[in-house]
């Protein structure tokens, strides 16, 4: 039996989704927009250490109610967490989804110092569009995009014009999420501690989160997450200052709330008030 253990080791860091020697990029696209009548525009995006990212550009449809930039968690690409943001459109809504370095059609090899660099891109793009009302900008991350974008956030240059930042399934740390992984198996228990300690732990969302005091955050996260143990949201908020929200779920799987129309009614909801308002 012991010649499995490295094995399920690093399928259980993998499930995490959270560390640079478990990313689960997909390069093949398996779902095409196009198939189901949703407006996708290729874009793409060069990093400031040279790595060429593609992306999808969803148009919104009628009057602008403000523009999204998605990150998407560890698993896959693009083709496969458009789910999550693909009716954003219809209701007024510009979203920009990348693919970070190694993802999809992307340059590169994933590294999270890299991911920092993608996001850091994808909001420099943004910014810069014409097209588009740079003052109603929201940030949406999912698992590893929403660590992404705490701490990205932190020393971004945009920070101060991002209206909100909305993330869901995401976790505190990525050494302790290791751990608790590790620790769930008694036949990987007996690594939690020093394999953990492995684990790049510099981009500590538990960290950085208590630093966007300036931003409104909303946390969104399911008690049933089969992936980040619920007790992570819990976390976030009570470390997060400032304008927050949380929002618990029930019976949903990792970042699968939008899967629900009531949740997507909720959101909309909660994105119209924050936009309507004056910047304090």
């Amino acid at each position: 039996m012991q010649r499995f253990y490295p094995v399920l080791i690093w399928i259980v860091i993998g499930l995490a989704g959270c560390t640079h020697l478990a990313f689960q990029p997909m390069q093949e696209h398996v779902f095409d927009p196009a198939s189901a009548d949703i407006k996708a525009e290729d874009q793409w995006i060069k990093t400031a250490d040279g790595i060429a990212l593609h992306g999808w550009w969803l148009p919104r449809q009628g009057e602008e109610k403000g523009t999204i930039l998605f990150l998407h968690g560890n698993a896959e690409n693009i083709s496969t967490h458009i789910g999550s943001v693909w009716w954003l459109p219809k209701y007024g809504y510009n979203v920009l989804l990348i693919d970070y370095r190694g993802y999809g059609r992307s340059e590169g090899q994933p590294d999270l110092p890299g991911l920092q660099l993608d996001m850091a891109a994808s909001l420099e793009w943004l910014f810069n569009r014409r097209d588009i009302d740079t003052n109603r900008i929201v940030i949406f991350g999912q698992s590893l995009g929403a660590a992404t974008a705490i701490t990205g956030l932190v020393d971004s240059p945009y920070r101060s014009r991002i209206r909100a930042l909305i993330i869901e399934g995401a976790f505190t740390s990525y050494r302790e999420l290791t751990r608790e992984l590790l620790g769930k198996s008694w036949l990987t228990w007996p690594f939690q501690w020093p394999l953990s300690l492995t684990i790049d732990d510099r981009y500590r969302p538990i960290d950085s989160i208590r630093k966007l005091d300036d931003i409104p955050l909303l946390i969104i996260h399911s008690r049933t997450d089969e992936i980040i143990p619920y007790h992570h949201g819990e976390e976030l908020y009570l470390a997060a200052k400032g304008n927050k929200q949380f929002w618990p779920i029930d019976n949903a799987r990792h970042i699968a709330t939008f899967g629900d129309e009531g949740q997507r009614q909720r959101l909309l909801t909660y994105l119209r008030e924050l936009l309507n308002k004056k910047r304090e």
